[in-house]
């Protein structure tokens, strides 16, 4: 049993209030860990801790910055198994994937920590010879980042590194579900050598955290990981202060497949995009048309690869489906199923809670077919194993349902024609485009969305620019 605790000011503290919840492993039902339960006034002194820290910090040369972000990515990559095994008995995913999030994680604080050395200003040509015209990036401030559940180390990382490798201190807000490996990470934050301040950890209240967080002046910018809901709501918030933010929001990905596809490829695309981490990612496969003429076909390879899925607590050797995050989200998956068959579309697989493992938050791996516009799974997020199929007859159709939408986060497509590939992709009205490639997310490519699937991108060679703010100088000489 672990008891996690908030972090600022370089010490561990209990909440202020000396309140506690308990984190529950979505696979069996047990509790794995207990953690400061906080609010407002933990937020206020975590954010005060990020003030006070942050002159010294923004001094340091870029140069120092890199070489503790490198050496924090050496600490994850020696705790990997610890890392991904708190991950997978937190929010349940299979060990496997849990391992991978360890190793992007890694990536993102190695790829930040190069971009640290190369924060360049401009001289600009003069309209007059006794001026000089030039312009320097400095860091924003202190940060506050919120993360979700759904990946509660990389999501971490891939906010505070880009944070700190431009020179801001931060407070991180992790999910309340699962906030063992933000604390891991904190912790290897200081082994690796960040001073006291320049990281700092609150768990608790989520709106009562954020609020205070977004209200706070000392915090000058924001990123958030989460629903559009809750991005709005802070969004009105930080308009108080004029506070820079960043969020990457919901999504409602469309998967499209051309009567040209290499159709065992798409299958298998769709596998991966729909059921990594057991639907529970922002950018997964949400809405799946396929060509009418080849709908048959397809649909047989893909369900005959969904059935080689394996259901089970990702700590277990084989599991490839874990369990959703709790009772609530597997009420909202299952009620998006029961919605579209009571409105004419076919289970083809699954569709129901497993059987055989009652004592988790497990739902079979699903495939309906027949599906429309008129049920709510093709205009909600489901957030959860279950794959709707659709069909089209032409590529203009395609790409008009797939546009109707206002999210716009990830899209993905199959095709083999040249011409198509280019087409489509101009088209799709969303951030992240995986043409032939069901798995886009890397850290050389920024993350982020269209319409209301969020502002600003993580990652790619622009992972600092939120994080800075530009001067202009204009000097003019003696």
């Amino acid at each position: 049993m672990h008891t996690w605790r908030n972090l600022y000011n370089g010490e561990w503290k209990d909440a202020l209030s000396g309140d506690t919840s308990k984190v529950i492993n979505p696979a069996t039902g047990e509790q794995v860990a207990v953690a400061a339960y906080g609010g407002a006034e933990d937020a206020k002194a975590a954010a005060e801790a990020a003030a006070a820290a942050f002159p010294k910090w923004a001094a340091t040369p870029a140069k120092e910055r890199a070489a503790l972000l490198h050496r924090l990515a050496d600490l994850l990559e020696r705790d990997k198994d610890e890392l991904a095994r708190l991950i997978t008995r937190e929010m349940g995913k299979p060990l496997k994937e849990a391992t991978g999030e360890v190793a992007i994680s890694a990536d993102y604080l190695r790829w930040n920590a190069e971009e640290a050395v190369r924060v360049y200003g401009k001289l600009i040509p003069s309209p007059s010879p006794d001026k000089r015209l030039l312009t320097l990036h400095q860091p924003v401030g202190p940060v506050a980042a919120i993360t979700p559940w759904n990946f509660p180390l990389s999501m971490g990382a891939r906010k505070l590194a880009p944070a700190l490798a431009a020179g801001c201190t931060v407070v991180h807000k992790p999910a309340g579900k699962t906030p063992g490996a933000a604390v891991r990470f904190v912790e290897l934050a200081g082994e690796a050598g960040f001073s006291e301040g320049v990281v700092n950890l609150v768990m608790g209240r989520s709106s009562e955290i954020g609020e205070a967080l977004l209200t706070h002046p000392a915090i000058r910018k924001v990123a958030f990981t989460g629903s559009t809901a809750v991005g709005k709501k802070l969004m009105e918030l930080a308009a108080g202060q004029v506070k820079k933010i960043s969020m990457e929001l919901g999504g409602h990905a469309p998967f499209l497949v051309f009567d040209d596809a290499d159709l065992d490829a798409a299958a298998l695309g769709a596998i991966g995009s729909k059921f990594r981490n057991a639907g529970q990612t922002c950018i997964c496969a949400n809405r799946i048309y396929v060509q009418a003429s080849i709908r048959d076909a397809f649909l047989e390879r893909f369900e005959k690869a969904a059935r080689e899925l394996i259901v089970g607590d990702g700590m277990k050797d084989g599991t490839t489906v874990g369990p959703l995050i709790d009772e609530d989200a597997l009420a909202k998956v299952d009620e998006q199923v029961k919605d579209a068959v009571d409105k004419g579309a076919t289970v083809v697989l699954g569709g129901k809670r497993s059987e055989s493992h009652p004592e988790g938050c497990f739902y079979e791996p699903t495939i309906l077919a027949g599906v429309n516009e008129r049920m709510t799974i093709t205009h909600e997020e489901t957030f959860g194993p279950v794959a709707p199929v659709y069909t089209f007859e032409t590529e203009e159709e395609a790409l008009c349902k797939a546009n109707d939408t206002e999210y716009g986060l990830a899209a993905y497509y199959y095709t083999r024609d040249l011409g198509r590939a280019v087409r489509v992709y101009e088209g799709l009205q969303y951030g992240i485009i995986g043409c032939n490639d069901a798995v886009p997310t890397t850290v050389e490519g920024p993350f982020g969305g269209w319409k209301e699937s969020g502002i600003g991108r993580e990652g790619g060679p622009g992972s600092l620019s939120d994080f800075l703010e530009t001067k202009f100088v204009s000097m003019r000489l003696g």
